[in-house]
């Protein structure tokens, strides 16, 4: 409808026409059972005419006709290019071509000399080469004539002299050993020595073992107690700065001036520098283990 200003709605908004409205008067049609593509089902669908395979026919082409890539160029022949560039080469040349007077020479087997330029090799020729006649060596100078014999069982056969015999005892090993051992006795002089730190086992079997005999028993003295008590002669002596009070008289004053005395002087008859011995010495000692495993 026409407004104040008499221009329509449609004018004054600048649209040619109004909106249509399409959905209206549609039946609703609910997602769920909406087809997916609802066109695919109607009317004529794609028909691609089965696949082709290829053949020498057209029909195994996608174009209707042979198409070629040049149209109307000219036949050429490569084996008529070919013999006219062999003709424009042949020109070229000054006289006729070269042909050996021979063909090709083969060998007739393996060390056949047949076929090659220079021929057989005279340093290669499997034929024996004359040689001197042989001359064996003469004999040594003989002053002896060869003893006879092989040498085992046969006496004055070696180089050297014969070796004489020399009995020999049975027993020799034990008389010697035994001449030697009472010589070796005959020099000693009383018994070995043996220390008394001989080493003995950690615990004794017995604890109240005693290896030395017991001594006799001895019978308490009973001491008489003096009936009196002790009282001294005189009472004691008291210090007063005369050694009045000493056991000992006042020693004896010396006149000794005060001289450095050398050591020459020094008499070596003093008391002699301590040395400490020797620390202990090692002896074998036998494990616990070992003496349980004797046990």
């Amino acid at each position: 409808m026409p407004a104040e200003g008499g221009k329509t709605d449609m004018e004054r908004i600048g649209l040619f026409s109004e909106m249509e409205y399409i959905t209206v008067g549609d039946r609703y049609v609910s997602q769920f059972n909406r087809p997916f593509n609802e066109a695919a089902s109607k009317n004529r669908q794609l028909l691609p005419g089965g696949s082709k395979e290829m053949s020498s026919l057209q029909a195994g082409y996608f174009d209707p006709h042979f198409v070629r890539v040049f149209e109307g160029e000219g036949y050429v022949n490569l084996n008529q290019v070919r013999r006219r560039h062999m003709m424009e080469e042949a020109k070229k040349n000054l006289g006729k071509a070269f042909l050996p007077t021979n063909g090709e020479k083969k060998r007739c087997g393996l060390g056949s000399y047949y076929g090659t330029i220079g021929g057989p090799v005279p340093f290669f020729s499997a034929q024996s080469k004359p040689k001197e006649k042989y001359k064996p060596p003469g004999k040594n100078l003989y002053t002896n004539p060869g003893k006879k014999g092989t040498g085992y069982g046969y006496a004055n056969v070696t180089i050297g002299k014969q070796f004489s015999h020399s009995a020999d005892f049975y027993d020799a090993p034990k008389l010697n050993y035994k001449k030697e051992n009472e010589e070796h006795h005959g020099l000693l002089k009383g018994t070995a020595f043996k220390l008394n730190l001989y080493p003995r086992e950690y615990f004794d079997t017995n604890p109240y073992s005693f290896e030395n005999p017991l001594p006799p028993i001895k019978k308490a003295e009973k001491k008489e107690l003096p009936t009196n008590p002790f009282k001294p002669s005189s009472p004691g002596k008291k210090a007063g700065g005369m050694k009045a009070g000493t056991f000992d008289p006042y020693p004896s004053h010396s006149a000794d001036p005060y001289e450095v005395k050398l050591t020459s002087q020094i008499s070596s008859k003093g008391p002699k520098i301590f040395h400490p011995p020797g620390g202990p010495k090692s002896r074998p000692v036998e494990s616990i283990m070992t003496l349980n495993v004797k046990r």
